[in-house]
């Protein structure tokens, strides 16, 4: 009986050890483990080594200052101003330089050789007809003919032919030398010697001299303004360049390049932008800066649309708000003949030609083309382009051309 009773205990106390260890556990799965603070230790001091003296005294605390009281270092200059610098320099080592344009002042005698092709046609050709010992009328026939071949036109060549007929007769015998110096005089005369050739571009009370280059692209149009420039920086004028050519690719540029050669401010605008406009900002830029000149590069599209003739009307209306227009010259290709004085008829219709202005006269043998416009036009060839280069255009002068004409 003992043994089952010590048995019941055994088993109670079991029961109970299981019950409490499961109960134990399910508390554990409940509860969230915790965590453990970090435990911080202060540094240990570091030892100090014995001090003597003044060192050995207790430290006392620095005083303290307002942020009103610190001085704050100056502050260095930036990087981006030292490039800003050696940029400007870069581009002005880079800027082209200035050039010295010739001396205008007989220009066209350095570049007489420019002309024998219408020494050999026409000067020549002439010369060797009237030296025959018998001048009948098909020698006169032959020297007429020699004059309309060379595009001096029929009125003037029939005055011409009038004139050396009466002067033969008088003269009687006729020695080379007396033959050039009578076509000479009589060749001078057609051509004109008494007209004002010269480009009126200096500064008046209104304003600096407006100067409208007008013509169809491809006559050397754009060319020509900025050789004009270069006529006008050699005899002491300052100038200021107008590119109202908007309608022509890159004409701008090569305005602008012609300027910056010899130092003169260029004026333009977008690509197809109103020229009337660039050609005010242009007056009114030279006005500011005091100019003597200012030069307009117009539009030059195909001179039978009447939109280009209306653009060139609008333009001088434009520019005459500053004040008067004092030249407008009109650029005509010596190699076209009878084609430019068309051409010259009708922009004389929408503006007021003052001067012409013949380019390429160096390749055509057609040098008689300067007696036709002028008569065709009434108004005098100012300059002639005879190359190329820079200063290949000259002011012109009858006498000197007459010489290359006949040559020596």
């Amino acid at each position: 009986m003992e043994y089952v009773i010590l048995a019941v205990v055994i088993a109670v106390v079991a029961i109970g050890a299981i019950a409490g260890l499961v109960v134990s556990g399910r508390r554990r799965q409940q509860l969230p483990p915790k965590s453990q603070a970090p435990v911080i230790t202060a540094p240990k001091p570091t030892p100090q080594e014995p001090q003597v003296g003044e060192e050995a005294a207790p430290p006392t605390e620095a005083p303290r200052r307002t942020v009103e009281e610190v001085q704050l270092p100056e502050a260095e200059a930036p990087a981006e101003a030292e490039a800003t610098e050696a940029e400007v320099v870069e581009a002005a080592e880079a800027a082209p330089a200035i050039e010295v344009p010739e001396p205008t002042a007989g220009r066209l005698v350095r570049l007489r050789s420019r002309l024998s092709r219408s020494q050999n046609s026409l000067g020549k050709g002439l010369l060797s007809l009237l030296s025959r010992e018998h001048l009948d009328e098909d020698t006169w026939e032959e020297i007429e003919e020699t004059l309309l071949t060379a595009d001096v036109g029929v009125a003037p060549t029939q005055e011409l032919v009038e004139r050396l007929r009466t002067r033969v007769k008088v003269l009687g015998t006729r020695t080379p030398d007396e033959l050039r110096a009578l076509l000479r005089e009589e060749l001078v005369e057609l051509v004109g010697k008494d007209s004002d050739r010269a480009v009126r571009s200096t500064k008046h009370e209104e304003g600096p001299a407006v100067v409208l280059v007008v013509g169809v692209n491809g006559v050397g149009k754009t060319t020509t303004t900025g050789k004009l420039a270069r006529v006008l920086v050699a005899d002491g004028r300052t100038v200021v360049l107008g590119a109202a050519d908007t309608f022509r690719a890159a004409a701008a540029d090569q305005l602008q390049t012609w300027g910056e050669r010899v130092g003169a401010r260029t004026v333009r605008g977008p690509e197809g932008g109103d020229p009337a406009s660039i050609a005010f900002d242009a007056v009114k830029e030279g006005i500011a800066e005091g100019a003597d000149t200012v030069l307009i590069d117009t539009a030059g599209r195909l001179h039978t649309k009447t939109g280009l003739m209306d653009e060139l009307g609008k333009v001088k209306r434009v520019v005459e708000k500053h004040g008067p227009v004092d030249e407008v010259l009109l650029v005509l290709d010596a190699t076209t003949g009878q084609n430019g004085l068309i051409q010259a008829r009708v922009f004389a219709e929408v503006v007021d030609i003052t001067g012409i202005v013949l380019t390429k006269l160096d390749g055509t043998a057609k040098g008689g083309i300067v007696v036709a416009v002028q008569r065709e036009l009434g108004v005098p060839v100012k300059l002639i382009g005879l190359g190329e280069g820079a200063d290949d255009l000259a002011p012109f002068e009858p006498g000197a051309f007459v010489d290359a004409l006949i040559g020596d």
